[in-house]
């Protein structure tokens, strides 16, 4: 993996310490060494996301589970989207929400892609692998968020 590609800071929103630490494993297991930054509530996410803006520092790729305290993801989606200086970068909802009315929600807000999360870690390994191989690989992403 060259440089440019692991310089994509991606900001992981997830209130689970458990699916964090699997998260990491994962995205270790997954090859992925990029700048990985958690937030654990809702509300974390978009003071996180304030900092980085005003320090000129976006995240090239956002991983949210809708279930958390504070702010649903649904709600960081929609402030997420409705914000023009972030409305670019990539959110894939990372969740165990099977709910087809959570699916059509994060899509009609503009979410990148949904995905439900594997229970087997072999599979989530699976699943991070091929957000790896989509997101940070083949898609072409603004240079904005590949600082």
């Amino acid at each position: 993996m060259d440089n440019e590609l692991e310089s994509i800071h991606i900001l992981l929103v997830e209130d689970n310490p458990h699916d964090v630490e699997i998260t990491k494993r994962a995205l270790e297991k997954g090859q992925l060494r990029n700048r990985l930054t958690v937030a654990v509530d809702g509300q974390q996410a978009l003071d996180i996301l304030s900092d980085l803006q005003r320090a000129a520092e976006l995240p090239g790729l956002i991983l949210l589970d809708l279930n958390l305290p504070k702010l649903s993801g649904i709600e960081v989606l929609q402030e997420v989207k409705g914000d023009p200086a972030l409305r670019g970068i990539p959110v894939i909802v990372l969740t165990t929400s099977t709910r087809e009315e959570d699916v059509v929600r994060a899509y009609d807000l503009g979410v990148n892609t949904f995905i439900t999360k594997p229970v087997r870690f072999e599979d989530f390994i699976n699943v991070v692998t091929t957000i790896r191989e989509y997101w940070i690989v083949i898609a072409t992403l603004p240079a904005k968020v590949r600082a």
